[in-house]
């Protein structure tokens, strides 16, 4: 029997949240999706190359009524970039590590988006995925936190939360991956580089941009594409994590198989979004597993279906989903996942 075939055994709900590990989920997984395919990794950053180089013409020679349309197709292009660096980052781009860290930089750096920087602080977010006080992707604060925080970070947090959701992974952005004071070592070392790279990068490109084609040269081609880019890495990122019926867990009930297979969440995008972005929001698989490469997390989320179907959390994007999230996804509540802000101030 390969491990393509094996079955679970029928679960309690209880079991999958008690003494249930991830590796007897990994096992029925096709051996097949955590194999890298040179070739897949190579024409996919090929194409990604060619679609941005598309998405910048379009910008160039489109008349202003139709600009936001190659912003969008650019930006989303880019998102794709991120995918690849992101396969660089949990080493399923590439079997050598200099290459996935040559890849990575050389993918994010169009983003000004060190790469070190997010690759630890995104690795530690699978060790730790949906568990309270350690996840760094979407975490809830608690009630406590919320009260005692300064007025004005609150208010950020509640803008943040609801209908300014899409500048989330700007502020991550900011504050998170450009300081290599929190780590030490090698790590100190790594992420001080890749901070340095795409610092370099803007000092001399953002000069020569604004130099040849003007103020509104560097919006046009550069930050209205990357505010397209944050939006898609917002949304992405919220909604991977980020359900009414989702709960974060307290670190001493935290389980590594629930997290993995229940806490995160597969997301339909329209067909484009999903081929710009090389089916990051196949998402679940990624978590089961972050060595399963791009371009197999399809193959691995229908293995994921019918062995796992129950356990699975699945949607399609939509405004009305967003809408949800942003309306009651706001505080952690022990026994309903989540506290709206409406609800809880009309419960002080």
């Amino acid at each position: 029997m390969t491990a393509s075939t094996l079955k679970p055994q029928p679960l309690k709900s209880e079991a999958i949240e008690s003494d249930f590990r991830l590796r007897d989920i990994i096992k029925t997984l096709p051996k097949e999706v955590f194999i890298q395919n040179r070739r897949k990794a190579w024409t996919k950053v090929a194409v990604n190359v060619l679609l941005v180089g598309v998405g910048y013409w379009a910008i160039a020679i489109s008349p202003w009524f139709l600009l936001p349309v190659a912003w969008v197709f650019a930006g989303t292009a880019l998102t794709g970039f991120f995918v690849i660096g992101h396969d660089c980052g949990h080493r399923s781009f590439a079997h050598r590590k200099w290459v996935n860290d040559l890849v990575g930089h050389l993918t994010m750096l169009p983003l000004i988006y060190p790469f070190h920087g997010w690759r630890i602080g995104h690795n530690y977010h699978h060790k730790h995925t949906n568990k309270l006080f350690e996840d760094n992707a979407w975490e809830p604060w608690t009630t406590e936190d919320y009260d005692r925080t300064p007025s004005g970070i609150r208010w950020f947090y509640r803008r943040l939360r609801g209908r300014f959701w899409w500048i989330g992974s700007i502020t991550h952005w900011a504050f998170l991956h450009f300081d290599w004071r929190p780590f030490t070592g090698k790590q100190r070392e790594q992420v001080k580089f890749s901070a340095l790279v795409v610092i370099a990068g803007a000092a001399i490109a953002f000069p020569v941009l604004i130099a040849t084609t003007g103020i509104w040269g560097f919006v046009k081609f550069w930050l209205l594409p990357w505010l397209v880019y944050h939006f898609w890495m917002s949304t992405f990122t919220i909604v991977h994590h980020t359900a009414t019926d989702i709960s974060f867990a307290m670190p001493e009930e935290w389980n590594e198989a629930k997290a993995q297979l229940s806490g995160s969440v597969h997301c339909d995008y329209p067909w484009w979004v999903e081929f710009l972005c090389h089916d990051i929001n196949v998402h679940v698989p990624h978590h089961v597993s972050t060595a399963i490469p791009s371009y197999n997390l399809r193959q691995a989320h229908r293995s994921l279906q019918e062995n796992w179907g129950e356990y699975l959390k699945e949607t399609r994007f939509s405004w009305s989903l967003m809408k949800e999230i942003t309306d009651k996804c706001h505080l952690y509540d022990a026994d309903n996942a989540y506290k709206s802000f409406r609800e809880y101030h009309a419960s002080k």
